[in-house]
């Protein structure tokens, strides 16, 4: 009987696991930036990323401005944000690259990564969502994107760590303290 249960186990831990071949890095992945050149995120081999989803007119848009200090106060430790625009939730950003490029510049003087607008969910979905929302593919956990302004947290190594909802503080103590830890 003892057997029997060892090996019904072993067969459901397996089926359960993670299909190695599958997983990917963020270092695999390119992506275009919104003055519409290419970006090799490889580059970022070495550095704590933090990618988030925005939108101009939504009621989290302050949250650039955090984002904005986050990315000043530990660039010189090797952090990077990557924004992606996106017009899924409530149709909060609806511009052109180029008027979200002008918005995100004059507004809140942002100096990090802003890529060009993409869908972060449904049949559309860029890559890089597709990789950071199925545990399939990154290894970690699954998620959905809930809405605009949520966090995920990618490693020195490309891999995922955590992701944090939309109203979490882009300088909370969670997020800080990553950043900072070893």
């Amino acid at each position: 009987m003892k057997l029997v249960f060892i090996l019904m186990f072993s067969f459901f831990c397996n089926s359960q696991s993670i299909n190695q071949d599958n997983l990917k890095s963020l270092h695999d992945f390119k992506a275009e930036m919104i003055n519409g050149e290419q970006l090799d995120l490889s580059t970022l081999k070495g550095k704590k990323v933090l990618i988030v989803n925005t939108a101009s007119y939504c009621g989290l848009t302050y949250q650039y401005q955090d984002l904005e200090s986050l990315y000043q106060d530990y660039k010189e430790f090797g952090f990077e944000i990557i924004a992606f625009p996106s017009n899924n939730f409530g149709k909060q950003e609806p511009g052109s690259n180029e008027e979200i490029a002008t918005f995100c510049d004059s507004k809140y003087s942002t100096s990090f990564i802003l890529m060009s607008k993409i869908d972060v969910n449904g049949k559309n979905i860029h890559p890089i969502y597709e990789w950071l929302t199925k545990k399939e593919l990154n290894g970690v956990k699954n998620s959905k994107v809930s809405w605009n302004f949520q966090k995920y947290l990618i490693d020195e190594n490309g891999k995922l760590v955590n992701y944090f909802f939309p109203y979490t503080s882009p300088k909370s103590k969670k997020i800080t303290n990553w950043i900072k830890k070893k």
